[in-house]
């Protein structure tokens, strides 16, 4: 089912889907930039119930002790590479903080197009619902 010109996007937590292989759950793991600098943890994933891919993590970062914890959508085109107990991405901790803020209170159709495709171009990155997109190859 599409929403808009997209799929339909949910957080991993909030679906009945579960990933196949405790190993490549990468929740919970810390979240390192370009230039070596942790980020934060990867506190969920979204994924497009579609195709079943995921699309975006949310990276938790800031606050203390949970209070004032901010949350990003880094789309997973931008992992370089995931370790045992960490991800690596190729962005910095601005490009990072200067994303389109997350908004919880996102409700219509057009809403979800516009903020994931303003996430797009802030990081770059080709929209995955563009013809010829190519989902990451993600290096263990």
């Amino acid at each position: 089912m599409e929403s808009g010109g997209i799929p339909v996007m949910t957080r991993l937590s909030d679906s009945p889907h579960v990933i196949a292989s405790p190993e490549e759950d990468i929740r919970g793991r810390k979240v390192i930039d370009r230039s070596g600098n942790e980020l934060g943890k990867i506190g969920d994933l979204v994924i497009d119930e579609e195709g079943q891919k995921v699309r975006f993590l949310v990276l938790e970062h800031g606050g203390f002790l949970g209070l004032g914890e901010k949350k990003s959508y880094v789309p997973v085109d931008a992992v370089a590479e995931v370790g045992e107990d960490e991800v690596r991405i190729d962005r910095t901790r601005d490009e990072v903080t200067e994303s389109p803020a997350y908004d919880p209170d996102l409700a219509e159709p057009e809403d979800y197009e516009d903020y994931y495709g303003r996430l797009y171009t802030h990081y770059g990155y080709t929209p995955f619902w563009v013809p010829g997109y190519m989902y990451p190859r993600l290096t263990p």
